[in-house]
């Protein structure tokens, strides 16, 4: 059920230097009636969050009309949509994806925009799309980021307390908002205070809806700042290279969470579970073929999976081969503690019926093709798309097959909420992006 929100102020516009006064004045507004009031607000006591939010490519569209919704960051069917309209204008491929093409030639064209043309309609709801969520079950300080396009004006601000309605009860547990709105430039300049805006003591998040860059100021402020940078990979434009600075921030010390690294859970489990019999565990000696498929347009969820399931198994990675073609095939090779060798082969598969999680795996086959008696063969695909690709070749009835279901909602917004409930540092993950990386290492040198 969705908790309704009630604001102790409405939003104000106000200058940098004025935001922790005006946060001030907010609270004692609420508590000057004398005891009048039922209520007791409690304000930002557990953690501080920054949002980076700056979706680019809503805004782009927007400029050149192919997009009418409000800017949210959210890219449901209305976005993919727009999406769609903008490749086709453009004669690109149209996927209704958020891809490197698209984005380079949305920027191209909206450079070629007159001054006056390079703006939009569209209400800027970013800053308070996960208030609901969040402040439903914490008194926390959210400072969201909305990097915006067009002249460098400065940076605003604009600051607000929300509680959720609760009934029968004495006391709100309240959430305090602070958006800050100006061109990326503007928000370089003021890298130092958004990082202080932080509540001292408390927990601190980043989340960064971007691309990970360690050259941009901002970035470098906030994630060293910072308990928890998390992440969400499904939206990266580059896994290959993105998932590798991953790597390096986490030698570096900083503390990484990837929303789409949870996404992998129920495969794993399932995994697990189909070698539990003990002649099963025994047998997982003999696989040496593994074929993974995942939805055409991201990468990082199976690189992800593979690089946990070699981690889990001492495997490592030795060649990497890329054939291309419709499914863009790619060729992982490993050897075990014993020398032997295992294949694998990542298959992007192009899907009518585009998820809202770009590069959902799809399937997997774990197999022996130098041993096919041993008892090994095990097959898990998602409930959505089947088997059939998995099961074809004849071999599938001596398979064990399983259909993975999502344990939870596998939006970034819900995966967020069960982050902050339960956040420290993940050494499954760790080790499975350190030979992630690895694979990756040897793909980075076949490039030119």
């Amino acid at each position: 059920m969705t908790t309704s929100l009630v604001a102790l102020q409405k939003p104000k516009d106000i200058s940098l230097g004025e935001i922790e006064a005006e946060l001030n004045n907010i609270w004692i507004s609420q508590s000057a009636d004398g005891g009048k009031s039922p209520t007791v607000a409690t304000r930002a006591a557990t953690f501080s969050m920054v949002i980076y939010e700056p979706e680019e490519f809503q805004q782009l569209m927007a400029a050149m009309s192919f997009y009418k919704a409000p800017i949210d960051g959210f890219h449901g069917t209305e976005t993919r949509e727009a999406i769609k309209q903008a490749q086709k204008a453009f004669n690109l491929d149209i996927n209704g994806r958020i891809d490197s093409d698209t984005l380079i030639r949305l920027r191209e064209e909206y450079e070629k925009l007159p001054e006056q043309h390079k703006t939009f309609p569209n209400i800027d709801a970013r800053g308070f799309s996960i208030s609901e969520a969040i402040a439903a079950q914490n008194p926390c300080r959210i400072v969201t980021l909305c990097p915006t396009l067009g002249e460098d004006t400065g940076v605003t601000a604009q600051v607000s307390a929300y509680c959720p309605i609760r009934r029968k009860q004495e006391s709100l547990v309240c959430a305090e908002y602070i958006t800050l709105r100006g061109t990326k430039e503007a928000m370089e300049r003021v890298s130092d205070i958004v990082a202080s805006l932080m509540i001292p003591d408390l927990p601190k998040f980043v989340w960064w809806k971007a691309t990970p860059n360690s050259d941009q100021e901002l970035f470098k402020q906030l994630s060293s700042a910072s308990n928890c940078l998390i992440v969400d990979s499904c939206y990266f434009s580059d896994p290959e290279s993105e998932l590798l600075k991953m790597q390096d921030l986490i030698e570096n010390e900083i503390y990484i969470a990837d929303l789409n690294w949870h996404r992998l859970l129920p495969w794993q489990e399932l995994t697990a579970e189909a070698y539990d019999a003990p002649q099963r565990r025994e047998a997982l000696a003999a696989i040496d073929n593994i074929a993974i498929d995942y939805e055409k347009g991201n990468a990082a969820q199976a690189f992800m999976f593979l690089g946990w399931l070699a981690s889990r198994l001492d495997w490592q990675p030795t060649h990497f081969t890329e054939e291309g073609g419709d499914y863009d095939l790619k060729y992982v090779k490993f050897t075990n503690t014993e020398g032997k060798e295992i294949t694998a082969e990542l298959a992007a598969i192009p899907t009518a019926d585009l998820g809202e999680v770009p590069g959902d795996l799809v399937g997997f086959r774990l197999v022996s093709l130098s041993h096919p008696e041993a008892d090994c063969c095990t097959i898990l695909c998602s409930e959505t798309t089947g088997c059939m690709r998995m099961e074809a070749g004849g071999s599938a009835q001596t398979c064990r097959t399983e259909q993975v279901t999502a344990t939870s909602d596998q939006r970034a917004e819900s995966l967020m909420t069960q982050q902050l409930q339960s956040w420290g540092r993940n050494l499954l993950y760790e080790e499975s992006l350190a030979l992630t990386a690895e694979i990756l290492k040897l793909a980075c040198n076949l490039r030119p």
